[in-house]
């Protein structure tokens, strides 16, 4: 599903807001403390709203009104959008276009009342919001309500705004494309996406964006002797996909960025077998997959002056009587051997194989993303992604990428007396430590696989998909990859 939506910027007219024309609905956002200088005819709705205890100066605060006097646009929405920094407005703009996107609105018009001067990160805020509340998943559901009419969104602009706030909603919808995209892939149940499905995927947005991928079968991947991706796969019928994405927008010899997205797509545990409670939940665990075919999008659809490869090794956990066992040892990649003590710590042995893989490439650096651990879930919850790399530079343009995107990451430890959890008697290393330190001890066993590059790790296990009531994908973290390849860019 791609929400197409024209987003476009204006100039305040001189009349001021209620005399604004061309759209059919008005969203003001309100900050600050006090009411702010408006056009008379808003200023007196507010002030009574005010008045009469039906509007509060404090964020969050939602009201509605329809053929308000003198006001042009027969809907009208406030909504209180706190400092009005970029976070706020984000949040605000979600709120204040939830009770119009199941009317007849096809043209919105926001304006920002009281907050700061509009930069490149507000209208990229404003595009993430549009996006994020219009989209509905249903695919596989006929029953979901219908797209949303509206078509088209205006940034009403001061003077000298919208230049920066134009550029802003543009890269705010390229990033939404592929945060879509990903939250597309990612909602699919396990049997229809499959490793299958991630490659014909991959080979779609080959043709749309002029991208270059290459599929490796089993057979291939048997001859370069992937022992842990493979071991993982044996026990399931669905055919293991190792996909190799490329998008060649620098110059030739440019060293690329290199993502690699762990493409479980449905993880039962193996023979260590998962509880049956929110098990259905693990078909979420390819969001590390989905978000490298994300950020592919997103970075091919601004034409980005960089040179970026997603990897994405692609396979269910299943048991049966080819699966792996607890206690076996395998032979990676790298020629390093793995006891593999607990089957349900799968995702690090195919990313293992993967990132020896990407040595080849001879990357400016790797980024590896996973849904790797309920750890990092319990460390960090579900606002934060858990980023490690031994790499201090790295690790800060990591984090301030988060920051910039509104999708914020924090660093945890790699001291190397984390490591001793890994020894094994039987093999060079075992794929788990003990409980303690779990999200901590799965990032140390991806270290002894990146020796030669340089590396970084994204444990999204608690922020690619929520549960309860809001079940889905939300598509991060598409936005964190997008800044940090943009960043790289010429």
């Amino acid at each position: 599903m791609r929400i197409i939506m024209d987003f476009k910027t204006q100039a305040a007219p001189a009349a001021g807001l209620a005399a604004l024309t061309g759209a059919d609905a008005l969203l003001v956002v309100v900050c600050g403390d006090k009411l702010p200088a408006m056009d008379k005819p808003l200023a007196d709705l507010l002030a009574a709203a005010v008045k009469d205890g039906d509007f509060k100066l404090e964020r969050g605060q939602l009201l509605q009104a329809w053929r308000a006097a003198g006001v042009r646009a027969p809907r009208l929405v406030f909504v209180h959008g706190g400092d009005g920094a970029p976070k706020a407005l984000r949040k605000a703009v979600g709120a204040g276009l939830a009770p119009l996107k199941g009317g007849g609105a096809q043209r919105l018009a926001i304006a920002v009342a009281g907050g700061p001067a509009l930069e490149a990160a507000h209208g990229e805020a404003v595009a993430a919001a549009v996006h994020e509340t219009l989209y509905v998943y249903r695919e596989t559901k006929p029953s979901a309500p219908p797209a949303a009419r509206l078509a088209g969104v205006t940034l009403v602009c001061g003077k000298g705004e919208a230049t920066a706030a134009a550029a802003g909603l543009a890269r705010g919808d390229a990033i939404a494309a592929g945060t879509t995209l990903a939250r597309e892939c990612a909602n699919r149940p396990g049997n229809h996406c499959t490793p299958t499905f991630l490659a014909e995927q991959a080979k779609k947005l080959a043709k749309s964006h002029g991208l270059k991928v290459e599929v490796l079968e089993r057979k291939d991947c048997e001859k370069l002797g992937m022992g842990a991706f493979l071991a993982v796969a044996q026990g399931s019928e669905q055919p293991p996909k190792f996909i190799v994405a490329r998008y060649n927008g620098g110059a030739k010899d440019d060293a690329p960025v290199v993502l690699v997205g762990k493409g479980i797509t449905f993880d039962t545990g193996g023979i260590s077998l998962k509880p049956a409670a929110e098990m259905d939940e693990m078909k979420f665990d390819m969001g590390g997959a989905a978000s490298v075919l994300g950020t592919l999008r997103a970075v091919a659809g601004m034409k980005a002056r960089v040179n970026l490869v997603g990897i994405i090794p692609a396979c269910e956990n299943m048991p049966s009587g080819r699966a792996v066992k607890p206690g076996d040892v395998v032979t990676s990649l790298s020629g390093q051997t793995i006891e593999i003590l607990n089957t349900d710590a799968e995702g690090r042995l195919i990313l293992c194989d993967a990132l020896t893989w990407a040595e080849r490439l001879k990357p400016a650096v790797v980024v590896d993303i996973a849904t790797l651990t309920g750890a990092c879930v319990i460390a960090l919850g579900h606002h934060r992604s858990g980023l490690f790399s031994a790499d201090d530079a790295l690790a800060a343009e990591l984090l301030a990428a988060g920051e910039a995107a509104l999708d914020p990451a924090w660093r945890m430890p790699l001291d190397e007396e984390y490591d001793e959890a890994l020894k094994s008697n039987f093999a060079d290393m075992g794929n788990v430590g003990g409980r303690a330190g779990g999200a901590i001890t799965a990032a140390m066993f991806l270290k002894r696989f990146t020796a030669k590059l340089r590396w970084a790790h994204l444990d999204i296990a608690g922020t690619a998909w929520k549960s309860g009531a809001a079940k889905g994908a939300t598509g991060r973290p598409v936005p964190l990859l997008t800044h940090f390849v943009l960043s790289r860019a010429r």
